[in-house]
């Protein structure tokens, strides 16, 4: 049987890029890192546990992927550039196959982003992965949840509510004969990263967040850091077309949309008139955004749809809610 240092050495030390802000990586009790002058380090933790974020039968690849672009969504909504990684992985046993599927799941992300695993820890136990995640963002640039002003107009970006539909097909099997099922799973696992977007952001964003636990649940955290209300038109709320026709219907998908989370999507707040501009950016990048809402002096979060107002009962996910 494989030992830790074993594991290590075949899947994880040779599979990654080399920065040359990493002094030391794998193999020394510490890494040792170089940051850019003038430049903040943005942090972020994430764990993921088998039954509760995955199933242990989930595609490996797919919980790779998912592991790192959870992390990675932080960052993003922080205007934050990607930079260096560790990993503390608990396996009940070594399995070659999908270590090999989780590798390759892993490593495209963070190839993709110029992004290093610099060390961690394996234990054998109940499968789960914590990932620590830093990143560069310019000092005084980084995206906050607490600058919203009244006024200002609310985006997303991407579609809402395809996360929401993979993980119904993930648990209630009667819907894996609808119409997209099985590539609204992998949305629910294979999230886009929006590293681009939130650079693109800085210095143009008056608030940003990711979203994580659901539109609903995460704008009242900018509402709350900026002591603001909101204003959100849930028919403007952006519904892919697989998406429509798995809940055969528009409005339906719409209200996924409110609830999904791990979307890791970004939710971001911008003065009127820098709306347009970032509009233009925006397109240029090929980088789809929308505009849902405005801020509002209320204090409190207000649904319309077509202009009417609707009751607030969409929450979103929080672990410790019973």
């Amino acid at each position: 049987m494989a030992g830790e240092f074993d594991l290590i050495n075949k899947y994880f030390t040779h599979q990654q890029v080399t920065r040359s802000d990493v002094a030391l990586s794998q193999g020394d009790d510490c890494a040792l890192l170089v940051a850019p002058a003038n430049t903040h380090i943005a942090v972020s933790t994430d764990s993921l546990i088998a039954g509760t974020h995955f199933l242990e039968h989930a595609n490996p690849q797919w919980v790779g992927h998912k592991a790192l672009a959870s992390n990675i969504s932080d960052l993003a909504a922080m205007g934050a550039e990607p930079a260096w990684v560790s990993m503390a992985i608990t396996l009940p046993s070594p399995d070659d196959d999908w270590l090999e599927g989780f590798c390759k799941g892993f490593f495209e992300l963070a190839n993709a982003h110029d992004l290093q695993l610099i060390g961690g820890d394996t234990t054998r136990g109940p499968l789960g992965i914590t990932l620590t995640v830093q990143g560069f963002v310019p000092q005084g640039k980084a995206l906050l949840r607490s600058g919203a002003k009244v006024g200002d107009k609310v985006f997303v970006s991407g579609y809402l509510g395809d996360s929401h539909a993979g993980l119904e097909v993930i648990l209630q099997p009667s819907k894996q004969q609808q119409p997209h099922a099985s590539e609204l799973e992998r949305r629910h696992y294979c999230a886009s990263s929006r590293v681009a977007l939130g650079i693109l952001l800085r210095g143009q964003a008056s608030s940003c967040i990711d979203i994580s636990d659901g539109l609903v649940s995460d704008i009242q955290h900018i509402m709350q850091g900026s002591n603001v209300g909101a204003k959100l038109h849930c028919d403007k709320l952006p519904v892919s077309s697989e998406l429509i026709e798995f809940t055969q219907g528009k409005r339906i998908a719409q209200q996924y949309a409110l609830k999904s989370g791990e979307e890791y999507e970004l939710c971001f707040t911008l003065p009127s008139h820098l709306v347009e501009s970032v509009h233009q950016a925006a397109r240029q990048q090929n980088l789809m955004i929308t505009e849902i809402g405005e801020i509002t002096d209320s204090q409190r979060l207000s649904l319309f749809d077509n202009g009417q107002a609707i009751e607030n009962e969409m929450l979103g996910f929080d672990h410790f809610r019973s």
